[in-house]
């Protein structure tokens, strides 16, 4: 299970399958974290917890998302010189995305807690679940360096293809946080504090073991906690290629928390059942997420060795699985909405505008497939800027603009959940031209086509 996965040989769809695997898995049992929190929440503490949980995400992923989109650099560039087969290269590389995580997981956790109320306040969130929606977000916050090293962490392991071990390491976390809500929530009724907490110690326990793991491996990504540090070649190298991912995810849980403020608008009720439905929309975009880290490893180990001929071969394969899978769930929750949303809370009126928003989502996830995994394979070439850009137009600044314009005209939820799919199409046409007409390949790559 401690093995890395050289993809730089053998068959293309084999080694992204077997790859992705681990990682869907794995991407799933770390949504199962704040699911299972917002179905004790909905159920033993009422629909206004459960809006104040769901209203807590997007700030959640604001912040996140720009550390974990900033560790993409760290695995590019660690799967690139482990596809080179340069041990010392992958050494310090390692070390140097663990002193990052490290930094930006104190930064984030004094951030967190200090700047909770501030946003919530700004966002409009209803006074009726404003303090439960503080509260949760400041004890989550009061662990979320955890989950920062785990999730660097598992980047590395990712980069060097061995997903197996942090998979091991969710499902432990998750089974913890499971047994953990029920004790905190239902038997010492703790409310939305013990869900928050419940959280934070799964969280510390996959950071545990995933350290331990590291520490302990003689692999060419073994940690020693003495040489954790900064090597000033690779953090600027790393910086320079995941600052833009980071932005991008960053910019992207932004237009989210607009998205989330424009539903706010429309009340608790409607809150909850957004909430309600976006938990469920994780279990579809994290497995396209993962054909999209697969992507990139694959694609950052055969230019680190120089098999430029299997990185598109790749991004095919890839874009073609996301799209197998987003079809295949997309039609599996549109049959079972009702009972789906349904899981989350008894209140009709909650699971009737759930069911109403998957209807948005679900017959387009196949279009985000070909966005979110075709950008992958070009972030895993080194080529972030270009990525972020398109992200940034599509998913942010299209999104937001369409949003305001729409309830100016009429204020209707119609208005702003069919931001999503729209903005998935203007992505998805983006990446494609630029995978078609761009220049993201190697230079090496153009020359040889030139002779």
């Amino acid at each position: 299970m401690n093995k890395s996965t050289v993809m730089t040989e053998g068959p293309i769809w084999r080694k992204i399958l077997f790859f992705s695997i681990p990682l869907i898995l794995g991407n799933l049992f770390q949504q199962l974290y704040n699911t299972v929190d917002s179905i004790i929440v909905g159920n033993y503490i009422g629909s206004e917890a459960l809006a104040a949980v769901g209203s807590s995400g997007s700030i959640i992923n604001l912040l996140i998302g720009f550390c974990i989109g900033a560790s993409a650099g760290a695995g590019v560039v660690i799967s690139q010189f482990f596809g080179a087969r340069d041990k010392e290269g992958v050494r310090k590389a390692v070390h140097t995305t663990i002193a990052i995580a490290i930094g930006a997981g104190i930064i984030l956790t004094a951030a967190g807690i200090l700047l909770a109320p501030v946003i919530l306040r700004a966002m409009g969130t209803p006074a009726e679940v404003f303090g439960q929606a503080v509260t949760y977000l400041q004890v989550y916050f009061g662990g979320i360096l955890f989950s920062v090293i785990y999730n660097m962490s598992a980047g590395i392991l990712n980069a060097v293809g061995n997903s197996k071990r942090s998979l091991l390491y969710l499902m432990i976390a998750a089974i913890s946080n499971i047994f953990l809500d029920l004790l905190f929530v239902v038997a010492l009724k703790m409310g939305i504090v013990g869900a928050a907490l419940a959280t934070d110690i799964s969280q510390l326990i996959s950071c545990i073991f995933i350290m331990l793991f590291l520490t302990r491996s003689q692999d060419v990504y073994h940690v020693k906690i003495r040489d954790i540090r900064l090597y000033d070649h690779l953090f600027s190298k790393i910086v320079k290629i995941g600052l833009p991912t980071g932005i991008q995810n960053i910019v992207i849980s932004f237009s989210n928390v607009i998205v989330q403020s424009s539903v706010n608008s429309f009340g608790a009720v409607a809150m909850a059942g957004f909430a309600a439905y976006i938990k469920i929309d994780g279990f579809n975009i994290l497995p396209v997420l993962s054909f999209s880290m697969a992507a990139t490893t694959f694609a950052g180990q055969n230019i680190g060795a120089g098999q430029y001929h299997r990185v598109k071969k790749g991004m095919l394969v890839s874009v073609g699985m996301g799209i197998f899978y987003t079809v295949m769930t997309g039609i599996l929750l549109l049959v079972f909405a009702p009972q789906v949303i349904g899981v989350f809370t008894n209140n009709q009126d909650v699971v009737a505008y759930g069911v109403y928003i998957m209807k948005f989502f679900c017959p387009f996830y196949w279009i985000l497939a070909i966005l979110q995994v075709a950008s992958g394979t070009i972030r895993g070439t080194g080529k972030t800027l270009q990525t972020m850009l398109i992200f940034l137009l599509s998913l942010c600044i299209f999104r937001v603009l369409w949003i305001w314009g729409a309830l100016a005209v009429s204020h209707e939820i119609f208005r702003v959940m069919v931001a999503y799919p729209l903005s998935w199409v203007v992505g998805a046409l983006l990446i494609l031209l630029y995978a078609w007409k761009g220049k993201w390949m190697p230079a090496s790559y153009y020359k040889k086509q030139a002779q």
